[in-house]
């Protein structure tokens, strides 16, 4: 097994080991703000859950080909994963894009913002957003078909899914990479880093406590960070391959930081914020309060026990 796909291995099991609970526990978190009062970025937040959940279930797709050199993937599962794989991975960017727009609209124009901030508009966002991704998926699938019947660009060799490419299918799906990087993670990127950058020249100029002025700027720069550092590499592969017309060596390289997404937008993101703080221990709370009642009662039952018992005893 060469050295990648070991490295491959070691990070897809990290973010399942981390992106599972950290994600289980903000959507938990998540859920039981929303109970109280749905706000517009909640609802992109918890999306943002969902995407990088559906990607991490089918992570393991993703392990088992890595350590299986010789394995033959079903013709369902690979176009199927390959659809939800790389989906997810855009779906995660564009809602971090949503989430650093609501913000902006919430600091820099707050009053105009009120009119518009309502959860039906957030939801038709979302539903936006998954149907953008979904569509180009639906898109490649459909000039993969009317360009050859015979061949698949999903299917490369006899032991590996979307790989080893011929010209006729690099001619069709370098453009195609291409336009997915410019619509779904340039562009996005673009808006964000804007986004960001205001909300920190307004926050700068606040008169806001220091301290909640360093902790947004902290996760104003640790999401933007976030984003470049795991989606840019593997969309930049895309460029590359464009510009050369191939496929590019180093992409499945590239294509390692967008797993680490999964778990570093809840341990980066999300617990940087205060209402993730306040969450975290309204849980804390909450488990407490239910394991104290749990336990009174079994005390209260074990008492009731021993009573019947000397009640027995004595007669």
């Amino acid at each position: 097994m060469a050295i990648w796909e070991i490295i491959s291995l070691v990070v897809y099991g990290a973010t399942i080991l981390l992106g599972l609970p950290s994600n289980i526990l903000a959507l938990y978190i998540f859920y039981c703000r929303a109970r109280i009062r749905l706000t517009p970025n909640l609802i992109y937040m918890i999306n943002l859950c969902l995407s990088d959940l559906v990607f991490i279930l089918f992570l393991p797709l993703k392990m088992l080909e890595k350590g299986k050199m010789d394995w033959t993937m079903p013709g369902f599962l690979c176009p199927l994963y390959n659809l939800i794989h790389f989906g997810t991975i855009y779906t995660s960017a564009c809602f971090l894009t949503a989430v650093s727009a609501g913000r902006f609209l919430g600091a820099v124009y707050p009053l105009h913002y009120q009119a518009y901030k309502k959860p039906c508009y957030s939801c038709l966002v979302s539903v936006g957003i998954w149907s953008l991704v979904g569509f180009h998926g639906v898109l490649l699938f459909a000039l993969e078909t009317s360009r050859d019947t015979s061949s698949s660009l999903f299917a490369g060799n006899s032991s590996s899914c979307y790989h080893n490419f011929s010209e006729d299918q690099l001619a069709l799906l370098v453009p195609v990479r291409l336009e997915l990087s410019v619509v779904l993670f340039f562009l996005p990127l673009l808006i964000t880093a804007f986004c960001y950058a205001g909300c920190i020249r307004v926050l700068v100029g606040s008169h806001l406590h220091l301290r909640k002025k360093r902790r947004a700027v902290r996760v104003a720069v640790a999401t933007l960070s976030v984003f470049v550092l795991c989606f840019g590499p593997y969309n930049i592969s895309h460029v590359v391959g464009f510009i050369y017309g191939e496929d590019v060596w180093w992409r499945t390289v590239a294509l390692l930081p967008s797993a680490c997404n999964a778990f570093l937008d809840p341990l980066i993101f999300y617990f940087l914020s205060s209402a993730m703080d306040d969450g975290i221990v309204q849980v804390w709370r909450s488990l407490r309060e239910k394991y104290s009642s749990i336990r009174m009662k079994i005390v209260l039952a074990h008492g009731k026990a021993k009573a019947q018992q000397g009640d027995s005893g004595i007669a």
